[in-house]
């Protein structure tokens, strides 16, 4: 193959590429604002209404209100929940066969149909470590 020939190959699977990049990179206005309400819930900007219910019984088990950002692991729901400033709260709900749940928003919340949400948090590069431990088990420089 000469060379003219490899680059005009090359260039096309670039294009390609991008094309094809490009395409997938498309989404409905629906699927962005839905990320974006799924971002801004995680930030707990969004007031939610989770009820557990007995899908047998109809009755309602457990009624979680509040800016709560949930996690549906598969028979296991987590909501964690904002309860003042810096203050929060872990519920673990079991899910099974007549147990399920559904989530209201409670106000609607401006969401861009748009433009991606990201969220960057500079405090999260620097850890906070916790010691647990004793420096009396440390060695002990020898003169």
């Amino acid at each position: 193959m000469n060379a003219r020939r490899k680059k005009y190959i090359a260039g096309s699977l670039a294009a390609a590429a991008l094309l094809g990049g490009g395409l997938a990179a498309c989404s409905t206005d629906a699927s962005m604002v839905s990320e974006n309400l799924s971002k801004a819930a995680d930030n707990f900007e969004v007031n939610r209404r989770i009820v557990m219910f007995n899908g047998i019984t109809d009755q309602y088990l457990l009624t979680i209100e509040g800016p709560c950002s949930i996690t549906d692991e598969g028979h296991q729901l987590e909501v964690v929940c904002k309860t003042g400033s810096g203050a929060y709260k872990k519920h673990f709900l079991g899910l099974s066969d007549n147990v399920s749940y559904f989530v209201e928003q409670g106000e609607p919340v401006t969401a861009s149909a748009n433009h991606y949400r990201v969220t960057f948090k500079p405090q999260q590069i620097i850890p906070d470590v916790d010691f647990r431990g004793s420096t009396e088990d440390l060695p002990k420089n020898q003169p």
